[in-house]
């Protein structure tokens, strides 16, 4: 699908789907519980829709209403399915799903798109086969054979992506024996931090260091059953932030909990360090635009707001440098790489780091712009032709419904000037 996107004010308000973070994990959790689960408020989007129908082929018993789904869980006894699991797009749930099923004891088979296809899985893999699971890979990446059981005992994990050790972290309380985990190099802490609140809402025993480079959690466990509303998703709501900042107005997000451990929520921090207002309040969060100055950013913890603050840096003064984020290239695509080129196309010399993107803030003009089927490229890419003289033209824009399905129309109600062409 392409979308012609023109200059625009926007204002209003906007409530912002669930957690992908936050879903998954509930949907890997569900799977695995004793008894029957209930998750509300849970996003329903492309990667989350991949994560329920996998577990579904693993065993779980799916009953979906609105606002809610009900998984009654295997116990943590899955099945193999008679075909492989497509985990369509979804890195997280590939990740997770399969060292769940590392624990069976029979050949299970994942595979994806091509994005997912080119995703590393080598990290994870040699540490699921440390721990005693058989996995055969295309070259370190999908399509994934995985067969258990997983026994337990000690392995190093690459942490290029926190999802490695989430996948860890879901899968060892099942081995028979205990397990210890040395994360090397671990990025995006805070991902962990959301895996090790859902292991304490599950009741599973651990033990971990407080930098995170050590875990130990002991064997023979189960999951218990749970009821839990999934939060608003804080990396979704940076664009619709970052629409206030740059196209002008007064932007209203609803249903944030600044409680929750989604590390995203820094990007609100951030964006106040570019210059704009920013009021927390009970209701709702407004978003006032300010004049707009480069800053320096460590994205590290935060590798999903790149695109969005490559394209606030865009508008700001002065120049702007995001660092620490070399896992950004591993993503859905090089996102590095493409948005430094995006941004040049609208008339932004921007440049690539090794770890990040160094960008000097100018005028932004309208373009024909590419995606790359990448979720976060499409909505921040949106968000700057918002900004940007001229129309510009954006490529497959429909992947924004990975996580976002709603974003065209909740943008056009916002009074964004977005029209689908094809």
């Amino acid at each position: 699908m392409k979308i012609r996107v023109s200059k625009s004010t926007v204002n209003g308000e906007v409530a912002v789907p669930g957690s992908k973070s936050h879903t998954i994990r509930a949907l890997a959790a569900a799977l695995m519980a004793d008894g029957a689960s209930v998750v509300r408020a849970p996003l329903d989007a492309a990667d989350t829709r991949s994560a329920l129908n996998a577990v579904k082929l693993l065993g779980a018993r799916v009953r979906e209403f609105p606002g809610r789904w009900e998984i009654a869980g295997t116990a943590g006894k899955i099945i193999s399915p008679a075909r492989p699991i497509d985990m369509g797009n979804s890195g997280t749930g590939l990740r997770i799903l399969s060292a769940l099923a590392a624990t069976g004891r029979t050949e299970i088979v994942f595979d994806g798109d091509a994005s997912l296809r080119s995703r590393p899985m080598g990290q994870l893999t040699d540490a699921l086969s440390n721990l005693g699971a058989k996995v055969v890979t295309c070259g370190g990446k999908c399509p994934v054979r995985i067969t258990g059981p997983l026994r337990g005992g000690r392995t190093e994990v690459v942490g290029t992506s926190s999802q490695f050790l989430t996948a860890l972290l879901f899968a060892s309380p099942f081995a028979p024996r205990d397990s210890e985990i040395i994360p090397v190099a671990l990025q995006e802490k805070p991902y962990v931090e959301i895996t090790l609140g859902w292991l304490n809402r599950l009741g599973v025993e651990f033990e971990a260091a407080p930098d995170m480079r050590y875990f130990r959690i002991p064997g023979r466990q189960r999951f218990r059953a749970f009821d839990w509303t999934i939060p608003a998703d804080f990396s979704t709501a940076a664009f619709p932030l970052g629409a206030g900042v740059l196209a002008g107005g007064e932007v209203k997000i609803k249903n944030l909990d600044f409680t929750d451990l989604q590390g995203d929520k820094a990007v609100f921090d951030f964006i106040e360090k570019f210059g704009a207002r920013i009021e927390r309040l009970p209701r709702y969060t407004r978003v006032l635009p300010g004049r707009l100055h480069g800053v320096e950013l460590d994205l590290n913890a935060t590798p999903d707001a790149l695109p969005i603050l490559a394209v606030i840096a865009a508008g700001a003064q002065g120049v702007t440098r995001l660092f620490n984020v070399a896992q950004a290239r591993i993503k859905e695509t090089d996102r590095i790489a493409c948005m430094t080129r995006e941004l040049r196309k609208m008339g932004i010399a921007a440049a690539e780091l090794p770890d990040g993107m160094i960008i000097p803030g100018g005028r932004l003009r309208g373009a024909e712009l590419e995606s790359y089927d990448d979720h976060r490229i499409a909505m921040a890419l949106t968000v700057a032709a918002l900004a940007a003289d001229g129309d510009s033209l954006i490529e497959k824009a429909e992947s924004a419904a990975v996580t976002y399905p709603d974003f065209i129309a909740d943008f056009k109600a916002l009074g964004a000037a977005i029209e689908v062409i094809d």
